[in-house]
């Protein structure tokens, strides 16, 4: 990289080389380990600034846009018209108490620096020619200088009281030789702080080095969260594909997630108890993210027919109409065989009359019990059962071929005794998380996402090992695959877009998880602290209908008193 010097150079008062390399070293180990975006940028920042002693420094890193102003990255970017810029990023300056971007959280109101304008390379602005360049522009005195356009500078110091003099502008390049972005630092300044002077050429290599450090860095974090933008959108592509075969399932992979990290982010903030020293890092908490939302990416291998079962006798559209329809032809069928006897015993009309008003009254209402025995609730008893099988074995004339009501497969179909789903439509539906687990186990997750299929893989466990696919033991799991159980079985119970079922009140779904906990069925430490939280009332403030949220008295459901409940 060379260097253009605007002004003659003279040697920096009090510089210390061997500090400045020192200063130079633990730099590079700590950019290199750095992991966080804006904190990487104000570590280059602040290092060098204080390499140079510098009373100020911008960073700005190269940004693409086509013309309507869609960043690279973003949705409509195109890359066939694009425009580069240089963002600003960070602004620091000691004497004037200037401090945005980066972590400070307030927003830098200038606009980006243009490399080109009307179509020709931007050499009028110092930071636009050290990017195009890729060489260092040293300037000892910005009010003194004819190469560039200090306009902007100029004024921006009328109005503050200030003088930018000296600028040292240094282009960042990663290891490719491509420019990211370019680092400015202004007023050099003497070992009493206050005496501006120019940047020492002695130096400027050590800020080179220091920029290329940088460079590749943020080059490498650039690249991770690319990586990342890309696995987001795949985990958002895969959600929206199993959204578009069911609208509840869409929600469900939405709500459960949400649900697990609210009952994590409790465990975290425990402070005493079996929680006490439980956290979750950065890198945790997004493998938590990307297990939640793919938990039952399986279900996109799930027929949509039994995915949305909501009656037993449903396949593609609900069979109960057929059935319907054959009660009709039994009624045919009477009111022919009565209309025959008329004809043949005018004399008991009457009476035939009333016997088929009878029959036809019984059809109808066996067919509205049919009806409601379609209709999956939480027991259906064996003397109802029993008259299913009674009604279903009528013989029925169709197509001068004699045979029962019901087929064998509605018979079976409509004694499911919960829910609409016989055993072979349970097993399919349960497939689903063995589908998810291999489809996860398949996809080569970096170190820190490792955990991602157990997690994901482990919501229809139980703690006593009765669960499935793998039939594993409390402590077989991690906490998170046990929260996301958790969450999984709640949000279903709660839900109101299931088209199987009612929507369960807040006392209901709490009373049907105490029992799941006293049967080893879900880990009970954990539903004690989704209670102590109160998590069923934040949960519902969001996502249930207002009729579903009533009065629960948690206490009665808790393994011990609630002041015991952290001991």
């Amino acid at each position: 990289m060379s260097t253009v010097a605007a002004a003659p150079q003279t040697d920096h008062p009090g510089y210390a080389p061997l500090s400045a390399y020192e200063s130079l070293i633990e730099l590079g180990i700590a950019l290199s380990s750095e992991r966080n975006f804006d904190r990487l940028l104000e570590r280059f920042v602040l290092g060098a600034k204080g390499i140079t002693n510098a009373d100020g420094a911008t960073i700005y890193i190269l940004d693409e846009k086509d013309p309507t102003g869609v960043k690279k990255g973003e949705a409509g970017h195109n890359t066939a018209r694009r425009e580069q810029m240089l963002s600003f990023k960070i602004i620091r300056n000691d004497s004037l108490g200037i401090a945005m971007g980066g972590t400070t959280g307030k927003t830098i109101p200038f606009y980006p620096v243009p490399l080109e304008r009307d179509g020709k390379p931007n050499f009028n602005n110092v930071s636009a020619y050290a990017a195009i360049s890729k060489r260092t522009i040293n300037i000892e005195d910005a009010y003194h200088v004819e190469n560039f356009d200090f306009s902007g500078t100029k004024g921006f110091d009328s109005k503050m009281g200030y003088r930018s003099q000296s600028f040292l502008t240094v282009p960042m390049l990663n290891h490719k030789g491509d420019v990211i972005g370019v680092i400015q630092l202004i007023n050099s300044r003497q070992d009493d702080g206050v005496t501006v002077i120019p940047f020492d050429k002695a130096i400027v290599p050590l800020i080179e080095a220091l920029a290329s450090q940088a460079a590749v860095a943020i080059d490498n974090q650039q690249l991770i969260e690319g990586q990342r933008m890309l696995f987001d959108a795949f985990m958002n592509m895969m959600a929206a594909a199993v959204d578009a075969k069911s609208a509840y399932t869409g929600g469900h992979c939405q709500r459960v997630p949400v649900l697990t990290e609210m009952l994590a982010q409790c465990a975290v903030e425990e402070k005493e108890g079996l929680f006490a020293d439980f956290d979750i890092n950065e890198e945790e908490w997004y493998e938590l993210k990307i297990a939640g939302g793919l938990h039952d990416v399986g279900k996109v291998t799930t027929p949509v027919h039994i995915m949305d079962k909501a009656t037993k006798l449903e396949r593609i559209v609900d069979r109960i109409g057929d059935v319907g329809t054959r009660v009709e032809l039994l009624k045919r069928d009477d009111e022919i065989a009565a209309l025959k006897r008329m004809l043949a015993e005018p004399d008991k009309h009457t009476e035939i009359q009333a016997e088929l008003d009878a029959k036809l009254a019984q059809h109808d209402d066996d067919y509205k019990f049919l009806c409601e025995c379609n209709v999956g609730g939480e027991f259906m008893a064996d003397d109802k059962i029993a008259r299913m099988q009674a009604i279903g074995r009528q013989a029925i004339s169709i197509a001068n071929e004699t045979r029962a009501l019901l087929t064998d497969d509605e018979a079976m179909n409509l004694a499911i005794r919960r829910g609409t789903l016989n055993d072979e439509d349970r097993k399919i539906i349960n497939d689903h998380i063995v589908l998810t687990i291999q489809m996860l186990e398949s996809l080569p997750f970096p170190k820190h996402l490792k955990r991602v299929p157990e997690i994901a893989g482990g919501h229809h466990e139980k703690m006593d090992g009765t669960g499935y696919p793998r039939k594993l033991k409390r402590h077989e799991m991690s906490w998170l695959a046990r929260m996301m159980g958790i969450a999984d079985i709640f949000e279903a119970l709660t839900a109101a877009d299931r088209p199987y079922k009612k929507p369960k009140t807040l006392s209901e779904s709490i009373k049907i998880m105490s029992f799941m906990k006293k049967d080893a069925h879900i880990d009970s430490d954990l539903f004690d602290l989704f209670l102590r939280n109160n998590l069923h009332t934040a949960y519902a403030e969001r996502f249930l209908m207002p009729e579903q949220i009533d009065s629960v008295d948690v206490s009665q459901y808790l393994s011990k008193p609630v002041a015991q409940a952290a001991e």
